[in-house]
């Protein structure tokens, strides 16, 4: 039976008779349950195979004192640790500690990986950060103009750079920035996140927060502010422009879909010029789909950020994670693995909410 019909066939019962219409909130609450619960099967895998993984190669001792040591006193030092026992019981052991926020410590420097993760991550978030404001700054209006300019020079243009910067790897995109403006044109610094001078001052800080924006804020010297945001600029474009050559594209497809809809259609017969139906009709349909892919983007950036931060000396989490891999520190590593993809977990399960925030059509 239709709305139509159900309406008319109430209409003559008494008001407290007549059925109350399904409400939308049930729907909403159970699609934001259902995806908070997949959170910890999803965490819950990833430490898994992380761990396991890492176990491949061997203990954590055996791979970072292999062949430095003798076999007793490499006997000795896997038995402290643990690691002589079954590996089911490591893992199980493995589980409760991190239930208890404990991460280990790393085996080259005896730190709590928690404590690395605090010295470290920030620096990585910025980056993510500012990166993210490039993707969307350069990737939606270049998308939006590709697809006013179907089929034109100028499309091929922009589609053209949107696959460079997709599938020039990072590290050498970095290189290339650094070449010219850094070394030629002396723009932007060539590496890390501040000065000298500027990291002292911002050390100095009795509650400094580790993002070097809002240290360089609380040191109130715009010197200091100027000096770090010129280091974040080329990591921030190397980083950014690989984002904004996906949201470029998805921008253009989703907008050519939408300017070839009923209402558009009906909207041009109006009268409506072709620039107000791409402002007012087109454009905010076609960024839905960019706010669903932003959690997945958010893997790809932090992978990213491993060859950026190494490529810039960024020192983030990815910076630490390659010295931990060289010198096979594999607690340390086993401990940023898994907080990345908690973090990933974390990003996607937000996403998700402000997606069925703005579209009511995502539900389960």
């Amino acid at each position: 039976m239709s709305t139509l019909d159900t309406t008319a066939s109430t209409e003559g019962l008494p008001a407290a008779a007549r059925p109350k219409p399904k409400s939308q909130g049930g729907g909403f609450g159970r699609y934001l349950l259902v995806r908070f619960l997949l959170i910890f099967p999803t965490i819950f895998i990833l430490v898994t195979l992380v761990f396991f993984l890492m176990r491949t190669t061997g203990d954590p001792i055996t791979a970072s004192q292999g062949g430095r040591l003798g076999p007793e006193a490499l006997a000795e030092l896997r038995a402290a640790a643990g690691y002589d026992r079954p590996i089911f019981i490591q893992y199980f052991e493995y589980l409760g500690q991190l239930l208890t926020g404990n991460f280990g410590e790393t085996i080259t420097t005896n730190r709590p990986v928690l404590e690395v993760l605090a010295t470290y991550g920030p620096a990585t978030f910025e980056l993510a950060f500012y990166s993210l404001i490039v993707a969307f700054v350069v990737g939606i209006p270049l998308g939006l103009l590709t697809a006013y300019y179907r089929d034109k020079p100028q499309d091929a243009v922009f589609r053209v750079f949107a696959i460079y910067w997709y599938a020039v790897p990072i590290f050498f995109a970095g290189l290339i920035l650094k070449l010219i403006f850094s070394v030629w044109l002396h723009w932007f610094p060539v590496a890390g996140r501040a000065s000298v001078g500027a990291e002292l001052q911002m050390q100095a800080l009795p509650n400094k927060t580790g993002f070097y924006t809002i240290d360089a804020l609380m040191t109130g010297n715009p010197e200091v502010l100027g000096d770090v945001l010129s280091h974040a600029v080329l990591p921030s474009i190397a980083l950014g422009l690989y984002t904004a050559g996906i949201f470029l594209r998805l921008v253009r497809t989703n907008v050519i879909g939408t300017l070839s809809t009923d209402y558009v259609d009906a909207a041009r017969s109006r009268g409506v010029g072709e620039l107000r139906l791409l402002r007012k009709h087109a454009y905010r349909p076609a960024l839905i789909p960019i706010i669903t892919v932003i959690g997945l983007q958010i893997a790809l950036l932090l992978a990213g950020a491993v060859l950026t931060e190494t490529t810039f000396e960024w020192k983030g989490l990815g910076f630490i994670l390659v010295e931990f891999i060289e010198n096979r520190d594999y607690v340390a590593v086993q401990g940023i693995v898994v907080m990345l993809a908690v973090i990933v977990a974390l990003t996607n399960f937000i996403v998700d909410i402000i997606a069925a925030f703005i579209d009511p059509r995502v539900r389960y």
